[in-house]
Protein backbone atom coordinates (compact mmCIF):
# COMPACT_ATOMS: atom_id res chain seq x y z
CA UNK A 1 0.00 0.00 0.00
CA UNK A 2 2.71 2.39 0.73
CA UNK A 3 4.24 1.59 -2.55
CA UNK A 4 1.47 2.62 -4.01
CA UNK A 5 1.04 5.86 -2.28
CA UNK A 6 4.18 6.82 -3.35
CA UNK A 7 4.36 6.21 -6.70
CA UNK A 8 0.74 7.67 -6.95
CA UNK A 9 2.49 10.74 -5.51
CA UNK A 10 4.86 10.99 -7.71
CA UNK A 11 2.76 10.71 -10.54
CA UNK A 12 1.16 13.29 -9.88
CA UNK A 13 4.01 15.66 -9.20
CA UNK A 14 5.46 14.52 -12.48
CA UNK A 15 1.84 16.13 -14.15
CA UNK A 16 2.34 19.27 -12.55
CA UNK A 17 5.60 20.04 -13.22
CA UNK A 18 4.88 19.02 -17.00
CA UNK A 19 1.78 20.97 -16.93
CA UNK A 20 3.53 23.69 -15.85
CA UNK A 21 6.59 23.53 -18.08
CA UNK A 22 4.60 22.99 -21.17
CA UNK A 23 2.34 26.34 -19.98
CA UNK A 24 5.35 28.49 -19.59
CA UNK A 25 7.37 26.87 -22.80
CA UNK A 26 4.25 28.19 -24.94
CA UNK A 27 4.01 31.82 -22.86
CA UNK A 28 6.75 34.43 -23.22
CA UNK A 29 7.38 35.87 -19.92
CA UNK A 30 7.29 39.81 -19.74
CA UNK A 31 9.16 42.02 -17.06
CA UNK A 32 6.25 43.46 -15.47
CA UNK A 33 2.87 44.70 -15.72
CA UNK A 34 1.23 47.55 -17.22
CA UNK A 35 0.75 51.06 -15.58
CA UNK A 36 -2.45 52.11 -13.72
CA UNK A 37 -3.98 55.77 -13.34
CA UNK A 38 -4.05 56.82 -9.56
CA UNK A 39 -6.97 57.41 -8.49
CA UNK A 40 -6.39 61.12 -7.46
CA UNK A 41 -6.10 61.69 -11.29
CA UNK A 42 -9.78 60.86 -11.95
CA UNK A 43 -10.19 63.67 -9.69
CA UNK A 44 -10.64 66.98 -12.48
CA UNK A 45 -14.26 64.96 -13.74
CA UNK A 46 -16.48 67.55 -12.28
CA UNK A 47 -19.34 65.10 -12.91
CA UNK A 48 -20.12 62.34 -10.02
CA UNK A 49 -20.80 59.60 -12.25
CA UNK A 50 -18.46 60.27 -15.10
CA UNK A 51 -15.89 59.94 -12.75
CA UNK A 52 -17.07 56.96 -11.27
CA UNK A 53 -17.48 55.32 -14.77
CA UNK A 54 -14.24 56.42 -15.52
CA UNK A 55 -12.83 54.91 -12.13
CA UNK A 56 -14.20 51.12 -12.91
CA UNK A 57 -12.85 51.62 -16.61
CA UNK A 58 -9.58 51.97 -14.92
CA UNK A 59 -9.89 49.00 -12.71
CA UNK A 60 -11.33 46.98 -15.69
CA UNK A 61 -7.13 46.90 -16.79
CA UNK A 62 -6.71 44.56 -13.85
CA UNK A 63 -10.28 43.03 -13.77
CA UNK A 64 -10.15 41.72 -17.39
CA UNK A 65 -6.42 40.78 -16.97
CA UNK A 66 -4.95 37.51 -17.45
CA UNK A 67 -3.97 37.16 -13.70
CA UNK A 68 -7.63 37.75 -12.80
CA UNK A 69 -9.87 36.15 -15.58
CA UNK A 70 -7.70 32.63 -15.60
CA UNK A 71 -9.49 32.51 -11.66
CA UNK A 72 -12.56 33.14 -13.20
CA UNK A 73 -13.72 31.42 -16.15
CA UNK A 74 -16.93 30.28 -17.55
CA UNK A 75 -16.58 27.10 -17.93
CA UNK A 76 -15.26 24.49 -15.08
CA UNK A 77 -11.85 24.78 -15.95
CA UNK A 78 -9.28 27.28 -15.06
CA UNK A 79 -6.93 29.02 -17.75
CA UNK A 80 -3.41 29.57 -17.34
CA UNK A 81 -0.30 31.89 -18.25
CA UNK A 82 -0.53 35.30 -20.34
CA UNK A 83 -2.00 33.47 -23.31
CA UNK A 84 -4.96 32.38 -21.27
CA UNK A 85 -4.67 28.70 -22.60
CA UNK A 86 -6.68 25.81 -21.22
CA UNK A 87 -5.20 24.48 -17.76
CA UNK A 88 -2.70 21.05 -18.35
CA UNK A 89 -3.14 19.31 -16.97
CA UNK A 90 -6.92 18.83 -17.41
CA UNK A 91 -8.56 20.06 -14.30
CA UNK A 92 -12.46 20.82 -13.11
CA UNK A 93 -13.78 23.36 -10.69
CA UNK A 94 -14.79 20.65 -8.28
CA UNK A 95 -17.38 21.00 -5.52
CA UNK A 96 -16.19 24.16 -4.01
CA UNK A 97 -13.76 25.51 -6.15
CA UNK A 98 -10.72 23.44 -4.91
CA UNK A 99 -10.21 20.68 -7.58
CA UNK A 100 -12.10 17.57 -8.28
CA UNK A 101 -11.39 14.60 -5.24
CA UNK A 102 -8.40 12.76 -6.05
CA UNK A 103 -6.54 16.17 -8.23
CA UNK A 104 -7.62 19.18 -6.16
CA UNK A 105 -5.67 22.38 -6.37
CA UNK A 106 -3.34 21.64 -3.59
CA UNK A 107 -2.30 18.41 -5.03
CA UNK A 108 0.58 21.05 -7.54
CA UNK A 109 -0.67 24.37 -5.77
CA UNK A 110 1.51 24.82 -2.61
CA UNK A 111 1.21 27.92 -0.07
CA UNK A 112 3.48 29.96 -2.12
CA UNK A 113 5.08 30.19 -5.68
CA UNK A 114 7.32 27.26 -6.30
CA UNK A 115 10.05 28.93 -8.87
CA UNK A 116 12.35 25.82 -9.49
CA UNK A 117 9.19 24.41 -11.43
CA UNK A 118 7.41 27.12 -12.42
CA UNK A 119 4.25 26.24 -10.29
CA UNK A 120 2.23 29.44 -8.94
CA UNK A 121 0.76 29.41 -5.40
CA UNK A 122 -1.17 30.66 -2.42
CA UNK A 123 -2.39 29.32 1.00
CA UNK A 124 -6.21 28.77 -1.00
CA UNK A 125 -5.40 28.77 -4.53
CA UNK A 126 -8.66 27.61 -5.70
CA UNK A 127 -10.70 29.38 -8.91
CA UNK A 128 -13.89 31.77 -8.48
CA UNK A 129 -17.27 30.87 -7.29
CA UNK A 130 -19.36 30.01 -11.08
CA UNK A 131 -21.35 33.15 -10.02
CA UNK A 132 -18.55 35.50 -10.40
CA UNK A 133 -17.71 33.92 -13.87
CA UNK A 134 -16.10 37.02 -15.98
CA UNK A 135 -14.87 35.66 -18.79
CA UNK A 136 -16.69 36.93 -21.90
CA UNK A 137 -18.35 39.18 -19.73
CA UNK A 138 -18.66 43.07 -20.81
CA UNK A 139 -16.69 45.21 -18.29
CA UNK A 140 -20.13 46.77 -17.29
CA UNK A 141 -21.48 42.89 -16.83
CA UNK A 142 -18.47 42.56 -14.72
CA UNK A 143 -19.46 45.46 -12.92
CA UNK A 144 -22.84 45.03 -12.33
CA UNK A 145 -22.06 41.07 -11.25
CA UNK A 146 -19.25 42.34 -8.73
CA UNK A 147 -21.60 45.01 -7.03
CA UNK A 148 -24.75 42.11 -6.97
CA UNK A 149 -24.23 40.77 -2.92
CA UNK A 150 -26.26 37.54 -4.50
CA UNK A 151 -23.40 36.85 -6.50
CA UNK A 152 -19.94 38.04 -4.77
CA UNK A 153 -20.14 36.30 -1.53
CA UNK A 154 -22.66 39.02 0.19
CA UNK A 155 -20.04 41.22 0.27
CA UNK A 156 -21.09 45.38 0.05
CA UNK A 157 -18.54 48.01 -1.13
CA UNK A 158 -16.72 48.16 1.85
CA UNK A 159 -16.22 44.29 2.13
CA UNK A 160 -14.91 44.25 -1.48
CA UNK A 161 -12.29 46.91 -1.18
CA UNK A 162 -11.31 44.89 2.26
CA UNK A 163 -11.39 41.84 -0.25
CA UNK A 164 -9.41 43.15 -3.04
CA UNK A 165 -6.81 45.18 -0.92
CA UNK A 166 -6.16 41.99 2.00
CA UNK A 167 -6.99 38.74 0.37
CA UNK A 168 -3.50 36.64 -0.53
CA UNK A 169 -4.88 35.31 -3.87
CA UNK A 170 -5.80 38.77 -5.11
CA UNK A 171 -3.04 40.00 -3.95
CA UNK A 172 -0.97 36.97 -5.61
CA UNK A 173 -1.97 38.72 -9.06
CA UNK A 174 0.59 41.39 -8.23
CA UNK A 175 3.73 38.63 -7.54
CA UNK A 176 2.41 35.79 -9.86
CA UNK A 177 5.83 34.02 -10.08
CA UNK A 178 8.45 33.62 -12.44
CA UNK A 179 7.77 33.96 -16.43
CA UNK A 180 4.38 35.56 -15.60
CA UNK A 181 3.14 38.96 -15.94
CA UNK A 182 1.92 40.86 -12.77
CA UNK A 183 -1.16 42.45 -13.28
CA UNK A 184 -1.01 46.12 -13.87
CA UNK A 185 -0.39 49.21 -11.49
CA UNK A 186 0.04 47.94 -7.92
CA UNK A 187 -2.31 46.31 -5.39
CA UNK A 188 -2.11 49.39 -3.31
CA UNK A 189 -2.80 51.41 -6.46
CA UNK A 190 -5.59 49.31 -7.16
CA UNK A 191 -7.71 49.35 -4.02
CA UNK A 192 -7.54 53.04 -3.74
CA UNK A 193 -8.82 52.83 -7.32
CA UNK A 194 -11.78 50.31 -5.67
CA UNK A 195 -12.35 53.07 -2.95
CA UNK A 196 -12.38 55.67 -5.21
CA UNK A 197 -14.80 54.16 -6.84
CA UNK A 198 -16.87 52.93 -4.21
CA UNK A 199 -16.71 56.52 -2.51
CA UNK A 200 -18.00 58.04 -6.01
CA UNK A 201 -21.39 56.06 -6.33
CA UNK A 202 -19.51 52.64 -7.44
CA UNK A 203 -21.34 53.65 -11.26
CA UNK A 204 -21.43 50.93 -14.02
CA UNK A 205 -19.79 51.35 -17.98
CA UNK A 206 -23.22 51.38 -20.00
CA UNK A 207 -23.20 48.11 -21.65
Amino acid sequence: MGRNLLLATAAALAVCVTGSALTLAQNSPQPGGASLRPAASFASIANQRDRSVALFNEMGKVLQNPRCMNCHPATERPRQGDIRKLHEPLVVRGKDGHGAPGLQCSTCHGKENYDPARIPGDGHWALAPASMAWEGKSLAQICEQLKDQNRNGSRDLTALVKHVTTDTLVLWGWNPGKGRTPAPGTAAEFGALMQAWADSGAACPAS
